[in-house]
């Protein structure tokens, strides 16, 4: 029988301590439910009480359908009680399934860092869980420095594993902290943490900074470990943690374990991986294993004439197992293959011919040199198959618009900016002429052009945007550079999409985005397509 791994996503905590990263209550809702869609056991969504985003998050969580939402927070302070710690109500509050606490499992750490003896930081560890306990349904201690402690002192490191299982917990997380153990290390360490732990309470968790947390992870696997922690795209402080995305195919087509994620859904992981880096304004990585742009591109010449009589020469897997491709040049069949499962998530029941199909690859490949990148804003993506295809009615045209931005003081001497926008459209027939304000550029936009469409299609009164990112192309060109504009899309019926626009104007871009987002909101609707 395949063992059964358990899979603990902590990007949205190790994530966000990622140097320039930032993620809003929104953004981390998305993130979480798209790791619960891949198939993730654990999610752990922050550390409540410790900012205002991270309580927003837990004040109205996600609704998960399968993975199980966690809250992170640490052992209780010295000198007080688990129950009356102010740093753990705010987990008890949370009302979360898992509660994962972070403790000290080394004794210079309790000693340097928490100021408490030895055996002091044992009761910590104890009573918090079994605390923590009254308050969820499972509980987990992430043992912290525990590789470097465990080398400096292994009596006391394995006395904090004692403690942690005294006190109730479901899992023992080994934490590389400072990420510098090597895999002889880890296997050594962890065989000896086996003898002691059962198979199904181990966990690893490792950080980068050797350039060895996934190795340290399929290492600590090999000697026991069943729940393997990371993030996605590897994100995390200094040099990041394990990457889940490599993780992932790794030790499911590799290593042939089961990680919960069945063949169909891990199609979905390169349009995951790449998803994420948009939303989060980073640019893919196209040297990422399994889902980078260049992970099964082969350039002409030896290799390219191999891989065209028999994959399997220069290919490790097959890149459609990941919902990757393969490029040797142009590859007509690739493609193909890869739009038809695209049609399939759409919808589109259809069987485009072969001219159909080169005409559809050449303009995606025109739109991505331009700086479009699909894999951030699907609707734009499905909006330029069918109008391409000539499934997409146009029920709008833009005639013209202006936009006025006007900084000055007011009649109390404060300083305002002020937005406004007139547009011209012509709806079925008719022009439309409208003027509205807003707040910024974009959004005195969006007010204008949905004033005008109102009339015509008033579903669009439920649609609102909810997130707005910018990225500059061509930085080397100063104020001159070409901006890619991402809107993030929401209706009352509960249904999020994202689209995009291109242009050296940003306004102009930002129309552009805005304009997809609204003919999406009609095909939902039922109302746009041909």
């Amino acid at each position: 029988m395949t063992e059964r791994l358990r899979l603990y996503d902590t990007t949205l905590r190790d994530g966000a301590q990622t140097q320039g990263i930032t993620f809003s209550a929104a953004d981390k809702r998305r993130i979480a439910t798209d790791l619960d869609a891949l198939g993730i056991d654990y999610v752990e969504g922050g550390w409540p009480g410790a900012n205002p985003t991270d309580d927003a998050f837990f004040a109205t969580p996600p609704a998960l359908g399968r993975a199980k939402l966690c809250a992170f927070g640490m052992t209780r302070r010295a000198g007080r009680s688990a129950a009356n710690d102010p740093g753990l109500q705010p987990l008890f509050q949370a009302k979360v399934p898992v509660i994962t606490l972070v403790g000290k499992s080394s004794r210079r750490h309790a000693e340097g860092a928490l100021g408490v003896d030895g055996d002091e930081n044992l009761r910590m560890i104890s009573e918090s869980l079994v605390e923590s306990r009254r308050h969820s349904e499972e509980v987990m201690l992430d043992a912290e420095h525990f590789f470097d402690g465990f080398k400096a002192d292994e009596a006391y490191a394995l006395a904090c594993i004692e403690a942690a299982l005294e006190g109730g917990a479901d899992w023992i997380v080994l934490c590389d902290t400072n990420g510098g153990t090597l895999p002889q290390e880890v296997t050594r360490i962890v065989r000896r943490v086996a003898a002691l732990v059962p198979r199904e309470k181990l966990g690893i968790h490792t950080h980068d900074d050797t350039g060895n947390a996934v190795a340290n992870t399929l290492m600590a696997v090999l000697e026991g470990a069943t729940q393997v922690q990371g993030t996605l795209n590897g994100l995390g402080e200094r040099c990041g943690n394990a990457n889940l995305v490599s993780l992932i195919p790794t030790l499911k087509l590799k290593m042939g374990y089961d990680v919960g994620i069945d063949d169909q859904a891990l199609t979905r992981l390169t349009a995951l991986s790449r998803g994420f880096d948009e939303r989060l304004n980073r640019t893919p990585s196209r040297g990422a294993a399994y889902v980078g742009a260049n992970a099964f591109a082969h350039k002409g010449g030896l290799h390219a004439s191999a891989v065209s009589k028999d994959p399997r020469y220069y290919e490790h897997v097959d890149p459609a197992l990941v919902g990757n491709q393969r490029d040797i040049l142009v590859s007509d069949q690739a493609g193909r293959s890869n739009l038809m499962q695209r049609f399939a998530e759409m919808g589109l029941e259809i069987e485009p011919a072969p001219d159909e199909v080169a005409a559809l690859l050449a303009t995606i490949k025109e739109r991505e040199a331009r700086g479009f990148s699909y894999d951030g804003a699907s609707a734009s993506f499905e909006i330029l198959v069918r109008r391409t295809l000539g499934r997409l009615a146009d029920h709008f045209e833009l005639l013209s618009f202006r936009v006025i931005d006007e900084r000055r003081f007011n009649a109390v001497g404060e300083l305002v900016t002020q937005s406004e926008a007139t547009i011209k459209v012509q709806v079925d027939g008719r022009d439309f002429y409208t003027v509205a304000d807003g707040n910024g550029p974009v959004n005195a936009l969006d007010h204008a052009l949905r004033q005008a469409l109102a009339p015509t299609y008033p579903t669009l009164a439920g649609m609102e945007l909810v997130d707005y990112k910018v990225r500059i192309l061509s930085p080397e060109a100063g104020t001159a550079a070409v901006t890619r504009v991402i809107i993030e899309s929401a209706d009352d019926a509960g249904r999020v999409w994202q689209t995009i626009g291109v242009s050296g104007n940003i306004i102009d871009a930002s129309y552009n985005a805005l304009h997809d987002a609204i003919t999406y909101k009609l095909l939902l609707d039922g109302l746009a397509e041909r």
